[in-house]
């Protein structure tokens, strides 16, 4: 199970050390594809949990996902469009992409019965990861004032999933 959380997270570590590094190497509009492709990365990881769970709380936690971030990216759209931008692709979009290929290869071998235990660890580490992104890494890199607006608006929602997600955890381990 360590391996999947590890490998769910590499690419957002690695984004957020990478832009760290060079400040001025992604666009608005690039921090812009990177929060739509996490918040899609977790409506992927929600909708394979939704097929192949049966536990009510992993179900419920997954419904909520990915009710939550297709709002989350219908903000996004709708701002991006009122600014004329497009979110660009980048490397730090494709790796995340690629990351969680790996993840959701790693979660369809599970067996059912494991299943729960490696999603839900996915998401709390998931989770910390964009949480942290966001804060540490594209609020303050983002020049536009309202895409920062968005950004700042839903870390309380992620800090939300966060805790949903551990409590689910939690309960798993009884």
């Amino acid at each position: 199970m360590k391996k999947l959380v590890i490998i769910c997270c590499l690419g957002l570590f690695a984004s957020a050390t990478l832009l760290g590094q060079d400040k001025t190497n992604l666009s608005d509009a690039e921090i812009a594809s990177v929060a739509v492709v996490a918040n899609q990365i977790d409506i992927e990881f929600a909708e394979m949990a939704i097929k192949k769970s049966r536990n009510a709380e992993i179900l419920d936690f997954a419904k909520r996902m990915v009710q939550d971030h297709q709002a989350v990216i219908g903000q996004a759209s709708a701002l991006v469009s009122k600014l004329g931008v497009q979110p660009q692709d980048n490397p730090i979009s494709q790796s995340m992409l690629a990351d969680a290929r790996l993840t959701q290869k790693e979660l369809r071998k599970a067996p059912r019965k494991a299943f729960d235990a490696r999603y839900i660890a996915n998401e709390v580490a998931y989770h910390k990861a964009v949480i942290e992104a966001i804060r540490d890494v594209l609020v303050p890199n983002t020049e536009n004032g309202e895409l920062k607006e968005l950004l700042q608006t839903v870390l309380p929602a992620l800090e939300a999933h966060l805790g949903h997600a551990e409590m689910v955890q939690k309960k798993l381990g009884k």
